[in-house]
């Protein structure tokens, strides 16, 4: 077959397949055009899955009147000048790509005025040509209307999902965006189904519209010190976000309580200069910083915005701009992962029992007189730190309300700087510690508590490395396998820094010579078995040191079923009050959960 150039129609179409993969490719492309032309008001109406129509009107700068032609043409674009231009794109769309592409595969029809002008213009476009251009009064701004997307492409329809599938893409697709802008207005109609947001530029007050008042409640603020939204009230300078080592990077937004998981990554959302973008290096370094805060297989909820500048950043990695380049991925990863850390470690929350409403937020002003603002309590504002003075457990612990336990979020929140002193009382079923706080009864599941003490301890020893490795008076034989053989030859310098010295003894046996001061008294030979067992497992990302410091850990715990002596409880309870993280045991499971002193009260019926 000889050698022939593409027709422009047949080129064209090869483009829009490029850009346009779905019903949720055209309203991106449509969205993202809006918002580089400044509006803020953006209303978006589906039908069929979007297959059928799609209407997206905006009361941005619109189009000149005699330029509206030239905007279907391809690689025409207000938003580039110059080839530097493509070192800091700051705009959303760039290519001069989408109306071309979606024009090629649907008809299209527009309706816009530009700002000074008195008359719009309204234009019929088909096949990429416009077919039917007249003088309209418009009101000002663009409203453009896509039907029978796909029309002339039978092969791309026929792959299209159902109806409601394709609808969910929108609709996520228009959440992911009315979080990145919270000071634009969307409104999203398809069918039965609708959605709108305030535009008060609140990410909060977005986030309730777009999920739920309790889902907003629950959410953790990102270094903005109003925290209504991206650096005070929007994106734009990045100002009360994170800033790392004068890298110019900034980290802002939301990220949910540990409490509020997902059991997917659908519910995180990340912004590049406020471009959303899916990320295998964001998601993990988010995930990374819920390392010991969430169960396996459970997911955060975040809405993050990564400012940096222009230059510092690839947007023309993917034709549809959802991948983009970092020219210093390392910094970005540690920006995200230690701004979310620091905020998680602050606001750990204490477990509420199971339909305990008190200490909630989501419960207004406890039954207390008094109207109810917009949002019933400002999360971990204005908490008590608990001094000397309060030990004893009595006076006012104030800033938790009673609630009622509606909602996803209705945890009661015990920031670290404030976690309550709490006095032993004693043990149920020789595995719980019963405790009293100062508001209400905590249980203390010993054995994940003295997981968390035993791993922060081994974590400090091995940071210090004084004190951490006891040599044994014999050493102890144990044979391994091939597969233990093989971790402990590439990892056995991970295990030396915990304080476990294992060395070949010849075929299958091995010495331990030494072990963790904390191991003194458990079998080590077993101890090293787990470990190695462990450290071979995958466990999404986390570093060899931490595996084998989690086994460790967990080895030297004391038992569920252990019955303890009241010194050793009480032991044991303030070492959990001294720990960097005491809510969680290393792998998410929660060290202690509480029942309010208002949940007594009503089981009871003194109130």
């Amino acid at each position: 077959m000889p050698i022939r150039l593409l027709s422009e129609h047949m080129a064209s179409m090869i483009a829009a397949g490029e850009v346009i993969e779905r019903p949720a490719s055209v309203v991106k492309e449509l969205v993202e055009n809006s918002l580089d032309a400044g509006a803020t008001e953006i209303s978006v109406e589906v039908s069929g899955g979007g297959s059928e129509r799609i209407r997206v009107s905006d009361n941005g700068s619109g189009i000149p009147y005699d330029e509206v032609e030239l905007a279907f043409q391809r690689f025409a674009t207000s938003k580039l000048a110059d080839p530097d231009d493509l070192d800091a794109i700051a705009t959303l769309g760039f290519r001069g790509e989408a109306l071309p592409s979606i024009a090629s595969v649907a008809r299209v029809s527009v309706a816009t005025r530009a700002a000074g002008e008195d008359t719009g213009a309204r234009v019929q476009v088909n096949e990429g040509e416009a077919v039917d251009k007249r003088p309209d009064g418009v009101a000002r701004g663009t409203t453009i209307t896509v039907s029978r997307l796909f029309r002339n492409v039978p092969a791309r329809r026929k792959f299209l999902r159902s109806p409601a599938t394709e609808t969910a893409h929108i609709q996520n697709l228009v959440a992911r965006y009315a979080l990145a802008y919270p000071e634009v207005a969307f409104r999203l109609t398809a069918g039965r189904s609708s959605m709108s947001t305030p535009g008060s530029g609140s990410l909060r007050e977005a986030m309730a519209a777009v999920h739920s008042l309790a889902v907003a409640d629950g959410m953790l603020d990102l270094g903005t010190p109003d925290g209504d939204g991206y650096g005070g009230g929007g994106y734009g300078n990045g100002d009360g976000g994170y800033g790392y080592d004068g890298a110019g990077v900034a980290v802002s937004g939301l990220i949910s309580q540990p409490s509020l998981d997902r059991a997917n990554r659908g519910h995180m959302s990340f912004f590049v200069n406020r471009r959303w973008v899916q990320s295998r290096m964001l998601t993990f370094a988010l995930e990374q910083a819920y390392r010991g805060f969430l169960k396996e297989r459970r997911f955060p909820m975040a809405a993050v915005n990564i400012e940096l500048p222009y230059g510092a950043v690839d947007v023309n990695a993917h034709p549809a701009k959802t991948e983009v380049r970092f020219r210093n991925g390392d910094r970005v990863f540690s920006a995200l992962q230690q701004a979310a850390r620091e905020v998680l470690t602050a606001h750990s929350p204490v477990h509420p029992l199971r339909g305990d409403g008190g200490g909630g937020h989501s419960g207004g002003n406890g039954g207390r007189g008094g109207s109810s603002p917009f949002w019933p309590s400002e999360p971990f504002k204005g908490q008590p730190t608990w001094g000397d003075g309060d030990r004893d457990g009595r006076g006012g612990y104030g800033g938790y309300g009673d609630g009622d336990g509606s909602g996803e979020a209705g945890t009661a929140l015990t920031p670290k700087q404030t976690l309550p002193m709490l006095r032993a009382l004693g043990q149920i079923q020789n595995t719980y510690i019963v405790a009293e706080g100062p508001d209400g009864m905590y249980l203390i599941d010993q054995h994940a508590a003295h997981e968390r003490v035993m791993f922060e301890r081994i974590k400090a020893d091995a940071a210090n490395s004084a004190g951490m490795s006891q040599a044994l008076m014999e050493p102890v034989m144990v044979e391994l396998d091939e597969r233990r053989r093989e971790i402990l030859r590439a990892r056995g310098d991970t295990l030396a820094e915990l304080g476990m010295v294992v060395e070949p003894f010849g075929g299958d046996a091995h010495l331990i010579r030494a072990v963790p001061v904390i191991l003194t008294d458990a079998d080590p030979a077993r101890a090293l078995v787990e470990a190695l067992d462990d450290m071979g497992q995958s466990a999404g990302g986390e570093s060899w040191f931490d595996r084998a410091a989690h086994s460790l850990a967990c080895h030297a715990a004391i038992r569920a079923g252990k019955t303890l002596a009241p010194e050793e409880i009480a032991a044991l309870t303030r070492q959990l009050e001294r720990c960097e993280q005491p809510h969680t045991c290393p792998h998410g499971r929660p060290t202690l959960i509480h029942l309010s002193g208002s949940r007594l009260e009503r089981e009871f019926g003194r109130r």
